[in-house]
């Protein structure tokens, strides 16, 4: 199905070419004075240098040719040579008809479906959760269910920090804490326990308690190292004990992502790449791409455009220890051989552009991806407090993620029994399920890139630009349609009507721009573009509901249609939250 603005500019540029002019200069385009019209053509404007006309004469000559427009209602030409234009009612009505009908509302699918990866996530094992984790996971997760609804197919991957000097600090730490377990003893010949010998809160201590020990400590740093070398080589105990760390991680964080609705098709980590790492620096040698520099193995991705410096990406330290960037190399390559995707979506802090920049010209130069393939840096910037510093505890340290989500949710709480009379275990249903559009419309509402103030009073207020003022407008219809049925109604059998005021006139006109902005946010990867969409929605809707009888509306053709509306505005905004990632209550 087309966009609206496509068959408005196809009915202007028919006009122009009928008046002796090049269509091209027909293109229509949203009003910047919507209280003067509903669209713009500035091309008489254009082309009055090109005709050696006063723009004026041009966009009266257009204005005639559309009188009997079926498409325009109204056609206005207005110096020095703009043309005003509002669409029929009629047109808008039948676009609105076959939005209803299709699927999709309208979005068209691809001819060719993308295969799409996208890396977000990115925590690391035996660590919990913290509100730096909340963007990558909030972010990844809106363009993936984006992109799926537009059509593409799209693997999640959470890719774990799960095999480096962090493993061997915790089986350090653990060896300390109880040096008599059985997977210590490398002489042990036995089945291992299935059962880990820690739980998740013993595993989060023991972390940072090693961590600040090794930095203090160089003989126990040593000993870290070498027990990452251990479970690297595959000595069985420190892979037993390792397999137990990823399980009891992996279960708390399925926990904390799915209390944010954040779910990943792959689980996998750096871990599953160790192997792949010796055939591709191998090959890398080989073929002449990789060369020694000051001991390093390296890959020259300077090019002769650059303005800036860019270092050379380094595969193996001096000592032939592998980095980052080895296994963010070997796990590009495992990804193109196991899923050939078309595009990898990397969704992580801006500050790493410049090692992402290395890491995707290094692929390229190595043909680790085909010159076709898509590699995409979404970085995206830091949350704060209202100091306009990384967002900290009162205490200045950095909070967990969970007591964020708590936090939210007590706030919601409060808010939602405030005056209200509604039950306990109901409200606090409610209250996870509104905390949860708190915290990822405020996050999503913010262009990515750009750094944004965390303020839990603003983002769980039911005013303004907030998530739970889009619950409430939702709930609001459901709460009508509800009543209508309560009356008699059945909403299967209701239909679309013309317009007949100038605000329902202004939510239909809201509700054609659907398909455009979803179009949008898949090609920008975009997920503020739904925000500020939903949020016009809203605004759009809850004006039309002030000034409309529609319960209350005595010709049953007349409410049927309002009805009509209403099933369809929610429709739309339902489908627009769940690809941000929340969903609505019944009622607030």
């Amino acid at each position: 199905m087309k966009k609206i603005l496509e068959m408005l500019t196809e009915e202007m540029a028919k006009a122009f070419e009928k008046a002796g002019y090049d269509g091209a200069l027909g293109k229509v385009t949203l009003s910047n004075r919507p209280d003067l019209c509903e669209y713009q053509c500035n091309g008489a404007m254009a082309g009055a240098k090109q005709y050696k006309k006063a723009p004026i004469i041009i966009a009266e000559e257009v204005a005639d040719q559309l009188a009997d427009s079926k498409v325009f209602g109204e056609v206005t030409a207005v110096a020095p040579g703009f043309l005003n234009l509002k669409v029929s009612e009629a047109f808008l009505l039948s676009y609105l008809e076959e939005m209803e009908a299709d699927a999709k509302f309208g979005l068209e699918m691809p001819e060719k479906p993308k295969k799409i990866i996208i890396d977000y996530g990115g925590a690391n094992v035996a660590k919990p959760l913290h509100v730096g984790h909340i963007r990558a996971a909030v972010i990844g997760e809106s363009i993936k269910r984006i992109c799926r609804y537009a059509g593409h197919e799209v693997i999640g991957d959470v890719h774990l920090g799960d095999w480096g000097l962090q493993m061997g600090l915790v089986i350090t730490g653990l060896q300390d804490r109880q040096p008599d377990l059985v997977y210590f003893d490398e002489t042990y010949q036995g089945e291992y326990p299935t059962e880990a010998p820690f739980t998740i809160s013993e595993l989060e201590e023991i972390y940072p308690a090693a961590s600040a020990k090794s930095k203090e400590d160089p003989e126990y740093k040593a000993r870290a190292m070498e027990a990452t070398r251990k479970l690297q080589s595959g000595v069985p105990g420190y892979r037993a004990l390792w397999k137990h760390i990823l399980a009891v991680s992996v279960a708390d964080l399925k926990k904390n992502y799915g209390s944010l609705n954040v779910e990943f098709d792959l689980w996998k980590g750096e871990s599953d790449v160790h192997d792949l790492i010796p055939d591709m620096v191998a090959y890398m040698k080989e073929e002449g791409y990789a060369h020694e520099s000051e001991g390093a193995l390296v890959v020259d991705v300077k090019e002769e455009t650059d303005t800036k410096e860019i270092p050379p990406c380094m595969i193996l330290k001096s000592d032939g220890a592998s980095l980052y960037n080895t296994t963010d190399l070997a796990t590009i390559l495992e990804r193109m051989n196991l899923y050939h995707p078309d595009a990898i979506i990397y969704v992580v802090d801006k500050r790493q552009d410049l090692y992402f920049e290395q890491v995707f010209r290094c692929a390229r130069k190595t043909r680790l991806v085909k010159p076709e393939t898509e590699l995409k840096f979404l970085g995206f910037g830091t949350m704060n407090g209202k100091d306009g510093k990384p967002f900290k505890t009162r205490e200045g340290g950095v909070m967990r993620l969970e007591n964020l989500i708590r936090e939210t949710k007590d706030e919601m709480y409060q808010k939602i029994i405030e005056g209200r009379h509604i039950p306990e275990e109901e409200a606090k249903q409610v209250a996870e399920i509104v905390a949860v559009s708190a915290l990822k419309y405020g996050d999503l509402s913010n262009q990515a890139s750009k750094d944004y103030i965390f303020d839990i009073d603003r983002f769980t207020s039911f005013e303004g630009d907030t998530g739970p003022y889009i619950l409430y407008t939702i709930v609001r219809i459901k709460s009508i349609l509800t009543k209508y049925k309560e009356q008699g109604g059945n909403l299967s059998e209701v239909s679309l009507k013309a317009a007949q005021n100038e605000s329902e006139k202004a939510l239909m006109l809201q509700l054609t721009q659907f398909n455009a902005m979803m179009a949008a946010a898949c090609e920008e990867t975009a997920p503020h573009k739904v925000c500020a969409y939903i949020y016009d929605l809203a605004n759009a809707f809850n004006h039309f509901y002030h000034e409309t009888k529609i319960l209350g509306e005595e010709d049953a053709s007349r409410k049927a249609g309002l009805i009509a509306l209403l099933v369809l505005t929610r429709d739309i905004l339902e489908t627009c939250i769940d690809v941000l990632g929340f969903s609505a209550p019944e009622r607030m």
